[in-house]
């Protein structure tokens, strides 16, 4: 590995990238990497032997003895580490490439779907690791069980699976995700498709589009590959075709379902589903149903997927901390929130992210606010993603005129309200009551608002 010890990342603090370059730590390569702004993730990074540099990406970051760069998808070509990378023609590669690649001398488990991909992947390699395998995991997410990470080194596996995994593979298990078709860089042996829907509409043209693509992506199966799917879901229906030879189907009133109801401590239907995806993949595996729901029951939930917190100072007060971004997402975490606290006052603090997603969905978005099972609706500034925002839609669409059609939708008078956020805290200090819950939503710097009620 001499010619080969050196990666660089450009967007090292990203959930897939961090991730990837722990892979490469862990097999022995030095890694360095660049990033905007410090936080948790980079600090870990640091801990753990990579070189950082923070601030404004430079040209300089990029050396000769270099031997590949690997840069997150927001990454725009113009980047000056990556121009210098290209200048010296040293190999680069989006994170999709090289996890593509990964994919490819794997025994891969792919999760794919517009939502539930996190949570399921967690799912799949917890039942997997209880039952004595051993895989590589990357996660979009950081999981408790594996000390708050989002990335865990498997090792061979030499447990026989007739016709399956040949002894001595080396399993991995990723998120595969939907935005910029990424996936279709990817080529594993079990896709889990959890649903499809209109998502990322700054890069599909249409539902249509989407569906396209998802089936494109399912081609990449090899013969002797299996699909798990999710029969709930009408447009995975649409995209299944009978070329699928090992074809599985998962729905919530199938076996398992009701025990996965009293078992799970994560609440919702849409867990039960998740849930029931990776009870499936388990089957496949030849996986005794009293160690799958051994792991499922122990479960915990991972960072910012209800995440729960409870606060017992001054008063007693939960925080709900809910990566939710997308309006059926928020819809599902909602109702799900009053089915767990049916007697408290739930509020709840959503940032939108990405001005394109807030005007692309933005009936969306009113109808599912105006109807969601909650006493109080506190929305900020839409979260700026850079690089991916059109000046246009920018001057089309706000968090204001957002929170105003929610009220005229709405038939009824329940405080729905605009704020900033650094007005959020002082504003609901003043207002909770003991006993109740506050709901931090978004994909966005708003779980930073949850980590301040925390501390």
């Amino acid at each position: 590995m001499a010619k080969k010890e050196k990666i660089h990342f450009i967007g090292i603090g990203g959930i897939g990238t961090s991730a990837l370059a722990q892979y490469y730590l862990k097999k022995g390569y030095k890694v360095f990497g660049s990033d905007l702004v410090a936080s948790e993730t980079t600090k870990t990074l640091e801990n753990a032997g990579t070189k950082i540099f923070t601030g404004r990406h430079k040209a300089k970051n990029i050396t000769q003895d270099i031997s590949q760069v690997i840069y997150s998808p927001a990454i725009q070509k113009n980047n000056p580490e990556l121009k210098k990378a290209r200048k010296l023609r040293i190999k680069c590669q989006s994170y999709p490439e090289a996890l593509g690649e990964l994919t490819k001398k794997y025994f891969t488990i792919a999760v794919s779907g517009t939502h539930g991909k996190s949570t399921t992947t967690a799912l799949i390699a917890l039942i997997l690791r209880k039952a004595g395998f051993k895989p590589t995991v990357i996660l979009g997410t950081k999981l408790k069980e594996f000390g708050n990470s989002n990335f865990r080194m498997g090792k061979p596996t030499f447990r026989l699976v007739p016709r399956l995994v040949p002894p001595g593979s080396a399993i991995l298990v990723i998120e595969a995700d939907e935005w910029q078709a990424s996936f279709l860089k990817y080529f594993p042996k079990i896709i889990v498709l959890t649903n499809i829907e209109r998502e990322h509409l700054d890069y599909y043209k249409n539902l249509n589009h989407i569906l396209q693509t998802f089936k494109k992506y399912i081609s990449h199966l090899p013969k002797d590959g299996w699909l798990v799917a999710n029969k709930d879901d009408k447009n995975v229906n649409r995209i299944i075709s009978k070329v699928v030879e090992n074809l599985r189907w998962y729905a919530r009133g199938s076996r398992g379902s009701k025990k996965l109801r009293k078992i799970l401590k994560i609440p919702g239907e849409h867990n039960v589903s998740n849930a029931l995806a990776a009870l499936t993949v388990a089957r496949i595996f030849k996986i005794p149903y009293r160690i799958s729901f051994k792991a499922l029951s122990e479960y915990r939930g991972s960072w910012r997927r209800f995440e729960i917190t409870e606060i017992r100072y001054p008063i007693r007060y939960t925080i709900v901390n809910d990566y939710g971004h997308h309006p059926t997402e928020i819809g599902v975490t909602l109702k799900a929130a009053r089915e767990k606290y049916p007697k408290k006052k739930i509020w709840c603090v959503f940032q939108p992210h990405q001005y394109q997603r807030t005007f692309y969905l933005f009936k969306d978005f009113v109808r599912v606010f105006a109807q969601a099972p909650i006493d109080s609706l506190i929305i900020t500034d839409i979260y700026d993603v850079a690089g991916r925002e059109k000046k246009e839609i920018k001057r089309k669409v706000n968090s204001k005129k957002l929170i105003e059609t929610i009220n005229k939708a709405a038939r009824d008078r329940k405080e729905r309200i605009y704020l900033p956020k650094e007005e959020i805290k002082n504003y609901l200090k003043k207002k909770i009551n003991k006993e109740d819950v506050i709901i931090i939503m978004g994909a966005g710097d708003i779980y930073k608002l949850a980590e301040e009620f925390s501390t």
